[in-house]
């Protein structure tokens, strides 16, 4: 490998010099090359080591086909890319870049030392050997994932940002070789808009090595990408891959904006990387095709590539891959990479399967032409040295057929052409299907969806000629104007595929997986006969490629072994992403806060001035608990816990749900949504509702209170208030939408602050004037309007605690005033503000559920204990009440909430912890949902499901930790506190 003369149309500019790093040493390159270009040229031959066989791979490609040249870049830091392909990555000053795989290193990796056990080795080998004993597999697993894969994740947080662009066009086209070109030139003076999108840093495409060969070639790219660059109707966006065609047209492309410069003159303004989501209106697919390498044994030694990236590295780097070059195919491609190397100073070998080409022009040059030949084994201890070619022979029964009595030819490259595999990954996206093309020995693009063209190489075009041609007339039919249909392309002649004959040597179809062919062998032989079977049993093309060099070939091999045409095998299915996508850029500017936002209610600033920690809850940031000086947050609990039994406590709700409901259906709106009845509920009152879906499983829970006959004030718990309001809606719009009800979110309208505990009345007196607060004219679930401390507000007598409870809501911007105001007359009776896991430890004395903790969507109200808020005497079922009486819901034995105590009473369950009905049973009979130390109690509590638990109560159980300790139970009812009710008056 060396770096040749100035070519006339290489992408390097010889001027800047560059210098980077790989595996810790110190090299040189130019501003233009590529990692992979810039490593050649310094004659690194060595780049990574295979998935599991840990074997010694090189570069194999020149673009984002290549299996083997993974790297990492910036390790370490916060510029740190896994798995970047090497023959992507443009080189900057001062990069510094390591190989992606080799345990512990690139140059000794433990896999290749295991060479004996390789034979053991083969697909599906884990899920056989690694079966028992059962407890060891977290180590199989462990040890397995030490071996396998290659860069590990990130450690350190993205330095850079990205961003979503969102676009319009009347055409978009991908690809910048020829077809996209002229495509996007002719849809542009016709008058349509057009976006043009190609992955490399400049348009052209394989053209660019057309243009080498061939002086009239260089003249039209020269003139039309000056054209398109000049067009008022055309924006070009390079470095832009497009990974993904949704339907109607929906293009996501991934922008490579600034990783192709240095660290330090990155524009801190502009994202590194940015996501484009397209609409257009019409979509041209010239996305070209890849080459396939040939199947021969070794054929993943460093020294074989595909011939199509010798000559790229040739024309646009000025690399010479290897001084000793075998040219080897069965195309006529191979033909002019020879005539490629011929100019660059070396007498290339020619092999080709095939018999009638006429290579005069080269033999005339000192070039060895052997047709009739391939090869069937590259041999070399660290790279290609030499090659065994063979003798073959073609018939319409057997296919080719390869001679038994090899020759030996020396080189140091083999450049290898198997055929080209159109790109069809967009276009099966939406779910299209490619057919196979005898013709092509590809499969082809099926192209049937609307509003949908492709042109050149992807469609069969071999030349650049025909490429332009027909791009030209999709870009006319795109722009909606009639065109003359471009004659039949000139077809590349590609002889069938040479299948290997299998036996104990490696050939590899899967480079990125260590797919051998012997693999798809053994799977179809254990009767994996579906191509997608195969694939998931072996891993064809699971890696980061895709496998866009291998599938087709593992298509082949599957085909000769189960004697079935490659038609009729068919293909995998292709999904997004086309190319692999950074995690940072799916996210865009959706990170951090702009992700998960903080909601903060009224009284924020008030809880942080004391000390509160704090406990995100649907977004809110809601005070956890309050602690005084060095408390912990079991003592700071039950110093407020106590607090609120014996004297009196107050507690910010403004993050429950709140929806207002008008309309004169409102009540019956309510009756449907609710399981309880809603007819007679006056102005003034309240009433608990539970929620149901149609399953007859809860879903939410709340207090409602009735302001007018047509307007109600409903509230929902803090996580749910979002996706109740939606369900809420949905039901109105699609199945009730005879009801006149109307809904408005009114959250964040209303501040709450609770007051609770035994001194509440007399607190509520000293704030408000203006409204009675006896326990005769203001019961339980009663509401007053009222003005406290000045300020306008509802006042609700409900209660999460059991205690004597009031929640004062007023508009929100007077929350904070009111919540200090609270504070500071409270301060006569040792008011405690308390947090979120105080009113956990409260409510759960009192039994009182938390969906979605005691309950986990298979709950239902007899289930949770719940019957009395059931109504089945209604007008209209509410939601889930048919559902209630099917068999397996009314069953016996369902799980069933209900309390437990432990023997010990200091001893506190860890919640889902399991629990079973005698110590040496495995068999679940129910988990617990909520476990606390009860301080008013003096002891520990917890709520459970338990199958049948409600005819279980007074029953010994255990309970089974992720300790393996066994905890006797015993199963009691679930209100632990106040079982009379004699608390919910307060003081009187």
């Amino acid at each position: 490998m060396k770096r040749l003369y100035k070519q006339a149309h290489e992408r390097i500019d010889r001027s800047q010099i560059i210098h980077f790093h790989w595996q810790g040493a110190h090299y040189t390159g130019y501003a233009g090359d590529t990692l992979a270009s810039a490593l050649l040229a310094n004659d690194v031959k060595l780049i990574g080591r295979s998935f599991k066989y840990g074997r010694q791979r090189g570069i194999m490609a020149a673009g984002v086909e290549e299996p083997n040249a993974l790297v990492v870049l910036e390790p370490n830091s916060g510029y740190h890319l896994p798995n970047a392909r090497a023959t992507e990555v443009e080189i900057y000053p001062e990069m510094v870049a390591q190989p992606a795989s080799g345990i512990p290193s690139i140059n000794e990796d433990v896999r290749a030392w295991l060479k004996p056990l390789h034979r053991f080795m083969a697909a599906g080998f884990y899920y056989k050997t690694f079966m028992s004993p059962a407890s060891w597999w977290p180590k199989y697993e462990e040890q397995l994932r030490k071996l396998a894969g290659f860069a590990p994740a990130p450690s350190q947080p993205d330095a850079e940002t990205y961003d979503h662009y969102h676009r319009q066009t009347d055409v978009a086209v991908v690809g910048g070789g020829a077809a996209g070109l002229a495509a996007a030139l002719a849809a542009a003076n016709a008058g349509s808009t057009v976006l043009l999108l190609d992955e490399r840093p400049q348009l052209g495409g394989e053209l660019v090595v057309d243009a080498a060969r061939d002086p009239e070639a260089a003249a039209w790219l020269a003139r039309t990408r000056a054209a398109l660059e000049a067009h008022a109707k055309v924006q070009i966006l390079v470095r832009t891959t497009a990974y993904a065609l949704h339907d109607f047209n929906l293009l996501l492309a991934l922008e490579r904006r600034q990783d192709h410069l240095p660290l330090g003159s990155r524009n801190p303004k502009l994202t590194r990387q940015r996501l484009h989501r397209i609409r257009a209106h019409k979509v041209i697919l010239a996305t070209g095709s890849h080459e396939r390498p040939l199947m021969f044994a070794n054929n993943d030694l460093p020294g074989v590539m595909l011939a199509s990236a010798v000559s790229r590295y040739q024309y646009e780097y000025s690399v010479l891959c290897g001084s000793k070059p075998l040219v080897v195919g069965n195309n006529d491609s191979i033909y002019d990479v020879a005539r490629d190397l011929v100019k660059a100073g070396t007498r290339p070998t020619v092999v080709d399967c095939r018999i009638g080409y006429d290579a005069s022009d080269l033999t005339k040059l000192g070039v060895l032409v052997k047709q009739g030949y391939t090869v069937v084994k590259a041999e070399g201890r660290d790279s290609v040295e030499r090659a065994l070619i063979a003798k073959t022979a073609y018939s319409d029964t057997h296919g080719w057929v390869v001679g038994e009595s090899p020759e030996t030819v020396s080189c140091d490259l083999i450049a290898c052409s198997g055929g080209f595999s159109p790109l069809v990954h967009l276009d099966c996206h939406t779910g299209s299907k490619p057919w196979f093309s005898t013709e092509h020995q590809a499969f082809m693009p099926a192209c049937d969806k609307p509003h949908r063209y492709v042109a050149g190489s992807v469609n069969g075009q071999s030349n650049w000629q025909g490429a332009a041609a027909e791009g030209e007339y999709v870009g006319l039919l795109a722009a909606g104007q009639a065109a003359n249909p471009v004659a039949a392309p000139k077809l590349l002649m590609v002889a069938d595929f040479i299948c290997p004959e299998l036996g104990r040597d490696k050939i590899f179809l899967d480079m990125q997986n260590d797919v051998k062919a012997s693999d798809l062998e053994l799977a179809i032989r254990e009767n994996y006969r579906s191509i997608e079977h195969i694939k998931r049993y072996t891993a064809l093309g699971f890696g980061t490629d895709q496998g866009k060099t291998g599938n087709v070939n593992g298509i082949a091999v599957a085909a000769k072994i189960m004697q079935l045409p490659i038609a009729e095998v068919g293909t995998t299915t292709f999904r997004p992403m086309y190319t692999p996508v950074t995690m940072g850029v799916l996210a865009g500017s959706e990170v951090g806060l702009h992700s998960d936002p903080q909601r903060f209610t009224p009284m924020q600033a008030s809880h942080m001035a004391q000390g509160a920690e704090f406990e995100v809850v649907g977004q809110w940031m809601r005070p956890w608990y309050f602690p005084q000086g060095s408390e912990n947050l079991h003592q700071a609990v039950a110093r407020e816990c106590l607090a609120v039994r014996n004297s009196l406590g107050m507690m910010d709700a403004s993050t429950l749900g709140k929806i207002d409901i008008q309309g004169p259906d409102a009540r019956e709106f309510l009756a449907r949504v609710y399981t309880n009845n809603w007819a007679k509920l006056a102005p003034g009152k309240c009433r608990y509702g539970l929620m149901c879906d149609e399953n007859g499983m809860i879903i939410d829970d709340g207090v409602t209170a009735c302001l007018s006959d047509t307007h109600f004030l409903m509230t929902t718990t803090t996580g749910g208030a979002a996706r109740i309001y939606t369900h809420l809606e949905t039901w109105l719009q699609t199945e009730w939408p005879d009801l006149e009800v109307y809904l408005t979110s009114v959250t964040d309208h209303w501040s709450t602050t609770g007051v609770v505990g035994p001194k509440a009345r007399r607190l509520m007196e000293k704030l408000c004037k203006d409204v009675d607060f006896s326990a005769a004219n203001f019961p339980f679930m009663d509401w007053r309007e009222g003005t406290v401390c000045g300020i306008p507000a509802r006042i609700m007598r409900i209660s999460f605690s059991g205690e004597l409870s009031y929640e004062i809501n007023v508009q929100a911007n007077y929350g904070r005033f009111l919540w200090d105001s609270v504070l500071e007359a409270g301060k006569a009776f040792n008011i405690t503000p308390y947090g979120t896991e105080t009113m956990h430890v409260l409510r759960a004395e009192k039994g009182y559920v938390i969906v979605g903790q005691d309950t986990d969507g298979s709950i239902t109200p007899y289930d949770a204990n719940m019957a009395w808020a059931v109504s089945l005497n209604k007008s209209y079922p509410f939601l889930g009440q048919r559902a209630l009486t099917r068999s397996d819901t009314a069953r016996a034995g369902r799980k069933q909430l209900v309390g437990l105590l432990t023997d010990e009473p200091d001893k506190v369950l860890n919640e889902g912890c399991q629990l079973v009905a005698e110590t040496g049973s495995k068999a679940m009979i129910g988990h617990v949902t909520s476990s606390y130390f009860s301080p008013v109690l003096g002891r520990s509590i917890a709520l459970a499901v338990v199958k049948g638990g409600l005819d279980l109560l007074g029953t010994k159980i255990y309970a089974k930790p992720l300790s393996y300790e066994v905890i006797p139970v015993t199963i009691v009812d679930s209100v632990f506190y106040d079982q009379a009710k004699e608390k919910s008056d307060g003081e009187i």
